[in-house]
């Protein structure tokens, strides 16, 4: 008989048995979490419903957010533009046609304000998809949130702030690694001290998946670089106790549906332990591994795009089923444009559906004590572990990242996985067989020029009424702390709030720290 594997390359018996496993796992929101982290899951409360949006400027954004908030969205996920995200103002000649293509665009303080006008931030938590310029987009949410009046216990979200990935997989790095670690150290302290219930990290797989890495890869990675960001963290003074229970994770969610919830299942399992055995954690809010879910965007196929709300559908429950804390479907049109408002509802709807109508949420983990579903957990850890033992064998996360290890790695798996498409081995309906039905028109979201016309015209009104000599002593006084050992939170805050834009802070900051060059030592 021929041997069958999945996606991961894993070989599949065709039943599972008792014999295939040892063992039963405690109850949810028991150590070691594998079968979730809180007693009763879903029962009382539903996963938080946060669809990623942003596009053009901030008006237009709002505008957005407002609609899914009525629509019976829980929890807001800003997207920023490139610009935005690399720490470029939209009038910097870099900027140039990437104003508001893929996220909205916030150059300053006045950006953020009307991107959160009406919007009441002590009763809605927000997560931010921002890296390298983290610190000053989460202090541009407190400095609105603090104009509203909001308590800082109740100004709650994530900054996902995970920079290693971004060398990885994605690109939108400025800094080289050592400087970039210390920001985000920074923000945990920072954070510890003033913005109590907000999530300082969201160390993220999805990119790595994204990029071609396996299951049991991607939280392989994802753990090792939680481990980097744990040791720094450490050795800038933190006690673990203080900033773990506010770090979170990113993971996406593919096609193969108990690959998924046996890997979300595997992770859990193996941060309790890592934070109880290598860092001597002991407060179980440090020990459970919380995260934010994403479906597939790669699975997603241009061909045929309808069949792709059946396709996020899977993975939205697949998600639901392994425990997620809170989750994003993908619009229907994502493998042609940024979701159109259409599109958009019909994701939010399809959570709904499974939330309210499945029955999905009345038990904790249902599957679990399914013969090939704990078979499976078990398997994915193992591959996982085994990486991470080679990647601290060759000195840790960043030293993988700096030789090109991890990039090669997550490249070879996705050639692997590409070939199997190519030859037919692996279907794609639409794509490789059943491509008789011609693709319905859908339409199309786009982003127009004017966006960044308006923006810089914003921008040069702002700093011909700003104060120029506030804003040259905010940037002094930024120089001297980045060329010391300050904690950079304050600095940034203080320019920020005099309407320094991202991008001026950033050229000060490229000026002490100096640009990431991909094959350059750190």
């Amino acid at each position: 008989m021929t041997e069958i594997q999945n996606d991961s390359g894993l070989p599949l018996k065709p039943v599972y048995s008792a014999t295939d496993r040892d063992g039963e796992e405690p109850l949810p929101g028991t150590f070691p979490f594998t079968r979730g982290i809180h007693k009763n899951m879903y029962r009382g409360r539903l996963w938080t419903m946060r669809q990623y949006a942003g596009f053009g400027t901030a008006a237009e954004s709002n505008k957005r957010y407002r609609f899914l908030l009525k629509q019976g969205q829980t929890g807001l996920s800003v997207a920023f533009d490139l610009p935005t995200q690399i720490g470029y103002d939209s009038d910097d000649p870099m900027a140039d046609g990437e104003v508001g293509k893929v996220g909205v665009a916030i150059d300053s303080l006045e950006d953020m304000e009307i991107l959160l006008k009406d919007i009441p931030l002590g009763e809605v938590s927000t997560s931010m998809t921002i890296n390298a310029t983290a610190s000053m987009l989460l202090l541009l949410y407190q400095l609105v949130a603090e104009k509203q009046g909001t308590p800082p216990a109740k100004i709650t979200g994530t900054v996902q702030n995970d920079i290693l990935k971004e060398y990885a997989a994605r690109g939108t790095y400025i800094f080289p690694p050592q400087p970039s670690m210390r920001l985000i150290t920074d923000l945990f302290a920072y954070c510890a001290r003033s913005l109590p219930n907000w999530n300082t990290i969201s160390i993220s797989g999805y990119h790595m998946r994204e990029a071609g890495s396996t299951a049991a890869e991607e939280i392989a990675l994802t753990l090792s670089h939680a481990i980097a960001y744990v040791e720094a963290a450490q050795a800038a003074g933190l006690s673990v106790d203080d900033f773990a229970p506010r770090v979170s994770f990113f993971f996406a969610c593919h096609m193969d549906f108990f690959e998924e919830v046996a890997k979300f299942r595997a992770a859990r399992r193996m941060w309790a332990r890592i934070m109880r055995d290598r860092f001597h954690a002991h407060d179980p809010r440090s020990q459970a591994l919380r995260f934010h879910t994403q479906t597939g965007g790669v699975t997603l196929t241009a061909q045929q795009p309808l069949n792709n709300v059946v396709r996020t559908t899977l993975e939205a429950m697949s998600a639901v089923l392994g425990g997620t804390q809170s989750l994003h479907t993908n619009g229907y049109d994502e493998a042609l444009g940024l979701p159109s408002q259409n599109a958009a509802e019909i994701a939010l709807r399809t959570q709904q559906v499974i939330g309210h109508e499945s029955a999905v949420s009345l038990v904790a983990d249902p599957l679990g004590g399914s013969y090939y579903l704990e078979s499976l957990t078990d398997r994915v850890e193992a591959e996982a572990l085994a990486m991470m033992a080679e990647i601290d064998e060759m000195g840790g996360a960043v030293s993988c990242i700096e030789s090109g290890w991890t990039q090669r790695r997550i490249s070879d798996s996705a050639y692997r996985l590409q070939r199997r498409i190519e030859s037919g081995e692996r279907v794609v309906v639409g794509v490789n067989r059943y491509t008789e039905t011609d693709s319905r028109p859908v339409e199309i979201m786009k982003i127009s020029p004017r966006h960044q016309v308006a923006q810089s015209r914003a921008l040069k009104k702002l700093r011909a009424r700003r104060s120029q000599a506030a804003v040259e002593r905010h940037l002094a006084e930024l120089e001297r702390a980045a060329r010391g050992a300050d904690n950079l939170m304050p600095p940034l805050k203080a320019a920020l709030a005099d309407y320094v834009t991202i991008g001026e802070c950033c050229r000060v900051l490229r000026g002490v720290f100096g640009e990431y060059r991909p094959g350059e030592a750190a």
